[in-house]
């Protein structure tokens, strides 16, 4: 008899499953760029409002995002081009899946820089797509030699290019990637997760330029439990994903908050601001430390090389802060964490471990 394992997918039973890491209670979580901030809990009106809005919500029938009146609130929002066609997605994540399979014909290559966003390998795996990984310089800048180098040898489908990238916090130069784009004949998507912390955007080209799509969320500033992406693109592109979207992937009460948030997208602008602030004060403490080599960063998190990752994790892990190590996933990456920027004071217990072990 056949076991039932030898049915799955050889390649898949080779995949190390995605690990969401518990959180502990007492602990601060600053290890999946997710916003210190509830959006709403400062605002005891706004609160209300909100849970008002959830009881009317129809969770008896199935939602409609295509009419759903999110992408509406988003092109005012964010000033998406009126050119430019929006897809919804269940998180980012649920996009970079789709784009994979839309473009994964035999043989077809995806490329990305390294260290990335481990998505982007992953569905090129899921989907059997080749993958070319092409590595950053050793400061994290884009080595665009190399990258237009691998576009014309592997003329690939489909490349991603994180800006700012994940994780390391670069943001590249906007003529290097302008570059790229202009050099494929593939689909380029910009990947603009962080885009909010960041002084620079694709997203006014979004529908102008017929191999670029510009994919971002509302996850990292302030939603990260809605799970709401959304990609902007030229009508051609977005009409055939249109087609592989499943026709239920947004739940109704996500795009009701969507909604209801975005009409208030001047106080998630202050958090915002807040968290680069923040992000300013963590960075020029954590470079004043002379052990330590902090990464410029254009996200919502520092990378930092400390002496030992290990020995550096498992500190602030007793002292009940999660952080992300990087250490052992990439070369370029060791002896790496990735810190979170948190609320003021939980930056504040985060210093205070790093300069007890290396100060």
């Amino acid at each position: 008899m056949t076991a039932f394992s030898d049915l799955i997918r050889p390649d898949i039973r080779a995949l190390t499953a995605y690990r969401v890491a518990d959180l502990p209670e007492g602990f601060i979580k600053l290890d999946a760029m997710e916003s210190p901030y509830h959006p709403f809990a400062d605002d005891e009106a706004l609160l209300n409002e909100w849970v008002g809005l959830l009881k009317n919500v129809p969770i008896h029938l199935y939602p409609n995002p295509a009419t759903s009146g999110l992408q509406a609130v988003l092109r005012e929002a964010f000033a998406v081009p009126p050119a430019a066609e929006i897809a919804l997605g269940n998180g980012s994540d649920e996009l970079i899946q789709l784009f994979a399979m839309l473009l994964a014909k035999p043989g077809a290559a995806m490329l990305a820089v390294e260290p990335g966003f481990v998505m982007y390998r992953h569905n090129a795996a899921l989907y059997g797509m080749d993958y070319i990984g092409v590595p950053l310089n050793e400061d994290f800048t884009l080595n665009l030699p190399a990258v237009l180098a691998a576009v014309e040898k592997h003329n690939p489908a489909l490349i991603f290019i994180a800006y700012p990238n994940n994780p390391t916090g670069t943001g590249f130069e906007r003529e290097d990637v302008q570059a790229v784009i202009c050099a494929a004949k593939g689909l380029v998507v910009v990947d603009e997760a962080y885009g909010a912390f960041s002084g620079d955007s694709f997203l006014p080209q979004a529908g102008s330029i017929e191999n670029l799509v510009v994919m971002r969320t509302i996850s990292k500033i302030g939603f990260a439990g809605l799970r709401v992406g959304y990609a902007c693109g030229c009508a051609g592109v977005m009409r055939e994903l249109a087609k592989i979207v499943p026709p239920y992937n947004m739940n109704q009460l996500c795009l009701a908050t969507a909604k209801f948030a975005l009409r208030h997208a001047d106080k998630i602008a202050q958090t915002t601001t807040v968290l680069k602030v923040e992000r300013e004060r963590l960075f020029q403490a954590l470079s004043a430390i002379g052990r330590l080599k902090v990464f410029p960063s254009e996200a919502n998190f520092i990378t930092v090389r400390v002496p030992c990752a290990d020995t550096a994790h498992e500190t602030l892990k007793r002292n009940k802060i999660l952080v992300k190590k990087l250490h052992g996933s990439h070369p370029l990456l060791a002896q790496c964490l990735r810190l979170t920027v948190g609320a003021p004071q939980q930056n504040n217990a985060v210093l205070n471990v790093i300069r007890d072990l290396y100060a």
